[in-house]
């Protein structure tokens, strides 16, 4: 690996998870996470920090809510348009909305957050994937009483207007899967792969309509452990997987490799291999072609790694 760090050694909060990160306009790399007393405490708020000339700026709150705690921030960098950070408020995931803010200055400044409509969650914890016309198709998932289900909402511009696609689902097992990481394959079609709970293994679905209709998921020859995962299609098209490779326990974190849409895939690089907690990955590729990922340390850091594609080396 390139780089192998902590985002921060110190911050005013003792418990933080679900980073996202994103390459702005101008080049730097931004990270988002929730931090607080613990998960759903009612002072978890979002913060963010940037890092520029090889070094993370401190830790800065970006968005909270008063007595309400915030969950899963999301950030995307459209190709055209002000920076976008997705984020959850409420107390518990059966009761959050999402609110959506705005940055033209590269994370420097937010607007205040916006709230999408009831039922509507836009990218509930991995980027979401922006087709050619601009169009952003988010994997999104609602977690309901004993039913898990994922989703797509598709908004055409930017996160004024949303339209949603599903339930999709394994079929006859509505306990259930959620969290959906979307990418794109050569040929315009898409995939998505699923946590899952009370399932083993990971779950995959396809559309070939720009995330309208999608198949039904099917699981895939990956564990999983009620964990979440994220991946991304690299300019020279494998896709990178993000995932703890385990069926209960949240290590080791594992990178893996596809050349056939997420059907397969080829074991890559391990991150951590410790006893602890390793979760929540995010995966980007930078414009120099670098690959970032940032994931939970034991709830109590937000760890960063860069990796060259050709350092993606896989073992049978």
């Amino acid at each position: 690996m390139l780089t192998q760090e902590f985002i921060y050694e110190d911050a005013p909060f003792p418990s933080c998870h679900a980073s996202t990160l994103v390459e702005t306009a101008d080049g730097a790399l931004l990270a988002a996470w929730f931090g607080g007393a613990q998960e759903g405490a009612p002072d978890v708020a979002i913060w963010l920090a940037r890092r520029r000339g090889g070094a993370w700026s401190k830790p800065v709150r970006v968005a909270a809510e008063e007595g309400v705690p915030c969950w899963n921030p999301v950030l995307h960098q459209p190709r055209r348009g002000p920076l976008l950070l997705f984020y959850r408020v409420g107390t518990s995931p059966q009761t959050w909305s999402t609110l959506l803010m705005r940055s033209t200055d590269g994370g420097e400044t937010w607007s205040k957050g916006e709230l999408l409509p009831a039922g509507v969650l836009g990218p509930i914890k991995n980027k979401p994937f922006e087709l050619p016309d601009g169009t952003l198709v988010c994997g999104s998932s609602a977690e309901s009483f004993q039913a898990w289900g994922c989703w797509v909402d598709r908004t055409p511009d930017l996160g004024k207007t949303w339209t949603r696609h599903g339930p999709i689902n394994v079929p006859g097992h509505l306990y259930g899967t959620i969290q959906p990481a979307v990418f794109g394959t050569e040929d315009g079609r898409l995939a998505m792969l699923c946590r899952t709970r009370g399932l083993p293994r990971m779950a995959r679905a396809t559309s070939g309509d720009g995330g309208r209709t999608w198949s039904d998921l099917s699981l895939i020859d990956l564990p999983q452990n009620n964990s979440g995962l994220d991946a991304v299609r690299l300019r020279d098209g494998r896709v990178v997987l993000v995932y703890n490779h385990a069926t209960r326990e949240r290590t080791p974190l594992n990178l893996a490799v596809s050349s056939d849409m997420g059907a397969t895939w080829m074991q890559g690089p391990v991150l951590e291999r410790a006893p602890g907690e390793y979760s929540y990955p995010a995966v980007i590729q930078g414009r120099d072609g670098t690959v970032h990922v940032s994931y939970t340390w034991n709830r109590k850091r937000i760890r960063y790694a860069a990796l060259q594609p050709d350092d993606l080396a896989v073992k049978s």
